[in-house]
């Protein structure tokens, strides 16, 4: 991990997590040549995508019965879910689920069908983000994958959104 390799460069104020390191001890943390922690990132967040393209595809399928939306998430999740399928097996050596320092991070719960929707396509998003820019350095070729199926969930979150509104607001406010 990077931070054990570094641990000795800033001492032991690594494991005092209120201890705030000076930046210059932080620019060594941030060496983007680190390919175990490229790819633990690649990992949690092709998980995250999927996870919540899930959310969003069962809504659709499930309490809005909505066959033709719950269709293009399902296939904006397996879409990307095959881009990395192939070094899936080099990808998953990497994760390390109980030595994630947000495992145990609190989450807030959602109270609506429309939050939940809109916070499960944000993840969806921001994860497809992040996975086109760090796959530039070990799989270059499929950080326009990532982009295209970013810019189609933005396209569906938008036909999702404009179909059911006002469904949204008549039932899920308050």
């Amino acid at each position: 991990m990077v931070l054990k390799k570094h641990k000795k460069k800033v001492g032991n104020r690594l494991s005092n997590q209120k201890t705030i390191l000076p930046f210059s001890s932080c620019i060594n943390l941030l060496n983007i040549s680190d390919k175990e922690s490229v790819l633990r990132i690649i990992d949690a967040n092709l998980n995250r995508c999927r996870e919540g393209l899930r959310v969003v595809e069962d809504s659709l399928r499930f309490v809005l019965n909505d066959g033709k939306l719950y269709k293009k998430v399902r296939a904006i999740r397996h879409n990307t879910d095959k881009i990395l399928r192939n070094v899936y097996d080099t990808i998953i050596k990497e994760r390390d689920s109980f030595g994630d320092s947000g495992r145990q991070m609190s989450e807030t719960s959602k109270k609506t069908l429309r939050s939940i929707v809109v916070a499960n396509f944000k993840r969806a998003q921001e994860s497809l983000r992040v996975l086109e820019e760090y796959s530039k350095n070990f799989y270059p070729e499929f950080s326009p994958e990532f982009k295209k199926q970013r810019y189609k969930t933005y396209i569906t979150e938008k036909e999702v959104y404009l179909k059911y509104k006002d469904f949204f607001v008549a039932r899920y406010t308050k």
